[in-house]
């Protein structure tokens, strides 16, 4: 059954793991799940407090750009329409969507409760070429890379690991892949094959403001076969890879929990997702 919880905020009902249209002249609507799904985005979203979502809006912007219906303005109206209705408590992890509904595009959110976090990661990495035809757009693979991630999960692992034709690595199915050479936070280079990560780029802040240097480098899998590699995404936060690539000790468990702590400390209220004009939309208690 159904639930709901009040947005304290905002006074608004945000529906356990509903759809809802929106439209910049009627608001938020009944949604199901038609239509084709051409870009998407999420974020987790605990006790009201989100990391980085300024930088989701502007990546869901950016892909949206990609077909003009979407329109930059309306897109942000929405982005800041979803900003305001994000729930003050418990575990979320919404999905924002541009959905081609035939006569034309539509903006949809899917709120979803937020599935429990898990501290460590084995990777698989499957044969043959990547078969991904717009990766740096989050949504335009989305069934090509959920089959993956149900073949990783029948291999016995948890995520899919995506490389390159030279065999460099790339990044997993849902995931960002970082390594560590010493005190160097190092990563693939970025390019049309790589979604830009948003929790890369927070730790990669992270690691600069400690004073370590952040690198782009390009690496195989017997590159990486002696250093600690961590999964990224915005659900998890940080995951040392335990199988499939690169090493795993127990003082790489510490470490990486130390920088989750960082990386959590990011979390601002959700409606402070600036506006047009780089000023929070609203204020909100903690």
């Amino acid at each position: 059954m159904n639930t709901e919880t009040t947005n304290a905020a905002t006074g608004t009902a945000a529906t356990r793991d509903a759809r809802r249209w929106w439209d910049a002249d009627g608001g938020w609507s009944t949604a199901d799940a038609t239509g084709t799904v051409l870009v998407i985005d999420s974020w987790l979203v605990d006790e009201g407090r989100v990391r980085g979502l300024d930088r989701h809006a502007e990546r869901f912007r950016s892909a949206c750009d990609r077909f003009p219906e979407a329109g930059a303005e309306h897109t942000d109206r929405f982005m800041r329409a979803v900003a305001d209705s994000l729930p003050a408590r418990g575990r979320w992890f919404p999905r924002v969507e541009l959905v081609d509904t035939g006569p034309g595009t539509r903006l949809r959110m899917w709120l979803r409760p937020a599935p429990p976090r898990t501290a460590t990661v084995r990777l698989w990495t499957p044969t043959g070429p990547d078969r991904r035809r717009l990766p740096a757009v989050k949504g335009a693979d989305l069934d090509h890379l959920a089959a993956l991630r149900a073949d990783a999960t029948t291999a016995g692992a948890d995520e899919a690991l995506l490389v390159s034709a030279e065999g460099h690595v790339v990044e997993g199915a849902s995931t960002s892949i970082v390594w560590w050479r010493g005190d160097t936070l190092c990563g693939p280079p970025p390019g049309p094959g790589l979604l830009p990560g948003i929790t890369r780029s927070l730790l990669g802040g992270l690691a600069r403001t400690a004073g370590l240097q952040v690198v782009t480098e390009q690496a195989t899998a017997p590159d990486l076969a002696g250093l600690p590699v961590w999964t990224l995404n915005a659900l998890h936060g940080i995951r040392p890879v335990t199988e499939g690539l690169g090493r795993f000790q127990d003082t790489d468990a510490e470490e990486a929990g130390r920088w989750q702590s960082r990386l959590a400390a990011l979390a601002v209220p959700a409606g402070e997702l600036p506006d047009s004009r780089g000023e929070p939309t609203k204020e909100v208690s903690p």
